[in-house]
């Protein structure tokens, strides 16, 4: 009997949580094939892709509840886990690792210790957290009163329903993670297809431009904005122009840079945001995009500076259709942006084992 064979009989462990705004299947990489080819045919069967139903499988019909993190031990000395992060596509047969998750990274911390790679240290565990898709170092704050991940607790983030513990996230180092720089066409505004747009990367490659500038107000609501054809058009030109000049490529096949239409905010926060993940409409916003949107408000002249409201502190609300992300940015006396953080909640949902298709 070969491994596929074995995965259909007897099932792979797998921890399905939801982390942040999003849910995914967390796993051990010792228990997934080691070649990547194989490891991306299984998890398209397991999520049941491509089919946009996914019916067949445990994804539920949505890039945000489409997720994978793989963990293993720390490949460097500075780290407690690794984690990889792999999105896998709804109606395609594609799984990507050209970007991070923020919101599944909530998760890793808290499935790290119930996996046992790494160890409860008193009632808070720092964790630690190699993100290999952009290999930089994420701190995660895991409460474990008693010796074990307790989910329960008093934080509450926009999205999801309730309250939990919170897991705050903190980051450095995010300029350029996967573009090289924090600017990576070197410039704060540049004009494709006849409209400014800033083309960004503090944690995750965006294209921010105005809403107004694409003829619509930036408050439409998510179904909306996925019915709107022609606009999804001229964002996927923008984007597919965009991609060369941030140093990713051709972009045809992959999920970044995202594409974020800002406007003025309407409920207190900095901004308003609607995101593109890259062709459906965000129901939120991903953490690293936050970070990405708030750190193009402090550039002068930039479409995102231009609509935002800046706020005395440093805690910034960026807005989108189901409420608004915190994120936290610490300013140098150069005005640039040090240091970024942002309060996440996780939850575990089953632990068990998954059994893909045929």
């Amino acid at each position: 009997m070969g491994q596929t064979e074995d995965f259909e009989t007897a099932g792979i462990p797998c921890l399905w949580m939801r982390g942040g705004t999003s849910k995914g299947a967390y796993f051990l990489a010792s228990e997934l094939p080691a070649e990547a080819a194989a490891r991306d045919d299984l998890l398209l069967r397991i999520m049941g892709s491509p089919d946009p139903a996914q019916i067949d499988g445990i994804g539920g019909a949505d890039p945000l509840t489409s997720k994978v993190a793989v963990l293993a031990p720390p490949s460097r000395p500075d780290a407690d886990v690794d984690y990889l992060f792999l999105q896998v596509f709804v109606d395609r047969a594609l799984v990507s690792d050209a970007q991070g998750c923020g919101n599944i990274l909530a998760g890793v911390g808290p499935a790290a210790i119930e996996r046992g790679l790494v160890a409860v240290a008193g009632d808070e565990t720092q964790v630690r957290i190699h993100m290999r898709n952009t290999g930089e170092i994420a701190l995660a704050h895991v409460q474990t009163p008693g010796g074990r991940v307790t989910y329960r607790g008093e934080a509450r983030i926009d999205g999801v329903p309730g309250h939990h513990a919170p897991v705050p996230l903190l980051f450095e180092g995010l300029a350029g993670a996967m573009c090289g720089a924090l600017l990576p066409s070197g410039n704060p505004v540049d004009v494709i297809d006849g409209v400014e747009c800033t083309l960004i990367d503090n944690g995750m490659p965006c294209v921010i431009l105005r809403a107004s500038d694409m003829g619509i107000t930036g408050i439409e609501s998510r179904e909306a904005l996925d019915g709107d054809t022609a606009l999804k058009a001229r964002l996927e030109s923008i984007r597919l122009q965009a991609g060369p000049r941030m140093t990713l490529g051709g972009v045809s096949e992959k999920s970044v840079p995202k594409m974020t239409l800002v406007s003025p905010p309407q409920a207190g926060g900095v901004i308003s945001t609607r995101s593109f993940i890259p062709h459906r409409c965000h129901a939120g916003i991903g953490v690293f995009a936050a970070v990405s949107v708030a750190t193009a408000c402090t550039l002068p002249g930039t479409p995102a500076a231009e609509v935002a409201v800046l706020p005395e502190g440093a805690r910034f609300a960026i807005e989108h259709p189901t409420g608004a992300a915190e994120v936290l940015l610490e300013l140098g006396a150069d005005g640039k942006v040090q240091r970024a953080g942002t309060l996440r909640t996780a939850r575990k949902l089953f632990d068990g084992r998954v059994f893909p298709r045929a």
